[in-house]
C-alpha cells in the first residue's frame, strides 16, 4: 500500500513541474540576454532615460491561477542585496502583458522600489560593468496578496513567493 501512495505522490510530483514547463515571459522590447533600450533607463542619478517599463508579455499560465506578480530587479547593485526596480502584484488572471504605456490593469496594486516610491524605476548602475535586470512573472494561487502599496519589495517578494505556482523569468543586461 505505501509503495501505491508513494508513487502517486512522486508522479503528482513530476507533473507539476511539466505542467508549468510551458509559462513563458517575453519583452518586445529587449531579447533575453540583450541590452535595455534608453527607454528603459531611469531619468536621475546621473542617467539620462525614459524611465518607461518594458513591455512584458506572458503565455500558458499553470492551472489554478487566480493572479500574477511581476517584478523587476538587479541582483547586482552594490547594497550587499540586489535592487527593487519594479514590484507590481494582485494582477488579474485574465491579464496576459504589462508595461510600456498601457495602464496598470484593475486591481492591480505596485509596491515600494528600491527608490523609495512605487512604479518603475529604470535602470541606472554604477558606471563599470554592466548589471542584469531580471524581470519575472509569477503565476499565484491567490487572487490577493495580504499587501499593500507601503509594501517593500522584500515584502512583496516574500508574499509572493509563498504563495506561488510557477514563475517565468527573462533577463536584460545595462551598464554604462
Amino acid at each position: 500500500m505505501y509503495k501505491r501512495i508513494f508513487a502517486a505522490f512522486a508522479l503528482v510530483l513530476s507533473a507539476a513541474p511539466a505542467l508549468a514547463a510551458d509559462f513563458a515571459l517575453s519583452s518586445a522590447d529587449f531579447a533575453d540576454g540583450g541590452r535595455l533600450a534608453e527607454a528603459q533607463v531611469l531619468d536621475g542619478f546621473g542617467c539620462h532615460g525614459g524611465n518607461q517599463a518594458p513591455r512584458l508579455s506572458w503565455t500558458a499560465p499553470p492551472a489554478g491561477t487566480q493572479s500574477f506578480a511581476v517584478t523587476a530587479y538587479d541582483p547586482d547593485a552594490p547594497t550587499g542585496s540586489g535592487w527593487w526596480h519594479w514590484v507590481v502584484f494582485d494582477i488579474p488572471a485574465s491579464a496576459r502583458s504589462l508595461g510600456g504605456a498601457a495602464p496598470l490593469p484593475e486591481g492591480a496594486k505596485q509596491g515600494r522600489t528600491d527608490f523609495g516610491g512605487q512604479g518603475y524605476g529604470g535602470a541606472c548602475p554604477p558606471p563599470g560593468p554592466a548589471h542584469r535586470y531580471v524581470f519575472t512573472v509569477f503565476a499565484l494561487k491567490t487572487a490577493r496578496l495580504p499587501a499593500g502599496a507601503e509594501a517593500s519589495g522584500a515584502m512583496a517578494g516574500f508574499m509572493i513567493r509563498a504563495n506561488t505556482l510557477a514563475e517565468a523569468s527573462v533577463t536584460a543586461r545595462y551598464g554604462r
